[in-house]
């Protein structure tokens, strides 16, 4: 979710050295472009090139900073409705020596976007197996990161390639059986009882419907103009009629609850980080999967929304870099 917006105006207005009155008029007038100037920026500052792959007649979008070494490269999936850039405010505080990819989701931003394709689970894990496979990442085992949505596919992932993942780190994962249930899946069943099935709290179509999703998202609660809020609707109302599809899709039976069924098959290292006061994937998931996961870890970050990435990145980058640290200091052990 687009929440790291508190440092724009600094940025466009100062770092970027835009004449004031430049600045004021697009502020106004085209808030979306600010918006991509602002990730164009910080992908310029942190290191991070975009480039793209090709499967067949497929083509993904990626950004990426460093070279495969002796420690694992790291592959990151984004929520749904986001892209590869939300990880910008975690990239900042990982090890610039770590190799890192932030792939585009099937059918998000840059990466290809077809209604014939599969945006089931399932389809979404052999598109990101396809991804590995072009960029031939799969070498030798990577560590996989996911996040609500891309947590859903990085933990199916894990479970349907092992060979690939050494290491997974789970944040607030989406497709588990929550034992207690949160205000968002509260907010689904009154909408379908009320037959307003195409209003999803997710999908915002106007200033106000996206502040409400923020603050559905995050427990810290950010005061964005609303100007920047229109550019935030403006850049994603385009893609909202492919955001409800995809929506359905990972609702729906064959989607809902994969990675619940299939945790068990996940063998690789797992660390789990879950905010408190998540109101969209209730954080009593985090010990369904730590039960069911072997060598797991559950960290639970209080003061903290289903917008971890956002809200604490220092902390999530620090609790990644700590477990893979953790996990080489072991294998050196092993090795002694």
């Amino acid at each position: 979710m687009d929440l790291d917006m508190m440092n724009m105006f600094l940025i466009a207005g100062g770092t970027l050295a835009i004449p004031i009155v430049a600045f004021v008029a697009s502020f106004l007038l085209w808030p979306s472009a600010l918006i991509r100037i602002y990730y164009w920026y910080w992908r310029r500052a942190l290191g991070m090139q975009v480039r793209y792959s090709n499967h067949g007649n497929y083509r993904f979008c990626y950004s990426y900073r460093g070279k495969p070494g002796t420690k694992p490269s790291v592959l990151m999936l984004h929520g749904f409705s986001a892209h590869k850039d939300m990880w910008l405010g975690v990239v900042k505080f990982l090890p610039k020596n770590m190799h890192l990819i932030c792939v585009d989701m099937p059918g998000h931003e840059g990466t290809t976007r077809s209604c014939l394709d599969d945006y089931s689970v399932d389809g979404q894990v052999k598109r990101i197996h396809q991804f590995v496979e072009s960029i031939r990442m799969n070498r030798k085992p990577f560590h996989l990161v996911g996040t609500s949505m891309g947590g859903h596919i990085a933990g199916v992932y894990a479970a349907e390639y092992p060979a690939d993942v050494c290491s997974l780190s789970l944040i607030c994962p989406a497709g588990l059986c929550y034992p207690n249930e949160s205000k968002f899946f509260k907010q689904l069943r009154d909408l379908k009882e009320a037959e307003h099935v195409h209003q999803v709290p997710l999908i915002p179509s106007t200033p106000e419907e996206m502040e409400e999703m923020m603050k559905l998202c995050s427990f810290v609660r950010f005061k964005i103009p609303h100007q920047i809020l229109q550019g935030l609707v403006d850049v994603r109302i385009p893609h909202n009629e492919f955001y409800r599809k995809l929506f359905l899709e990972l609702v729906a039976e064959k989607s809902r609850h994969v990675l619940h069924e299939r945790m068990g098959k996940i063998t690789a290292p797992t660390q789990i980080i879950w905010g408190n006061q998540d109101q969209v994937l209730d954080v009593s998931g985090g010990q369904v999967l730590a039960d069911a996961i072997p060598s797991s870890h559950l960290h639970v970050l209080e003061n903290c929304g289903h917008s971890v990435v956002m809200e604490r990145p220092r902390k999530a980058a620090k609790l990644m870099t700590d477990f893979l640290a953790s996990l080489q200091s072991d294998n050196n052990k092993k090795e002694q």
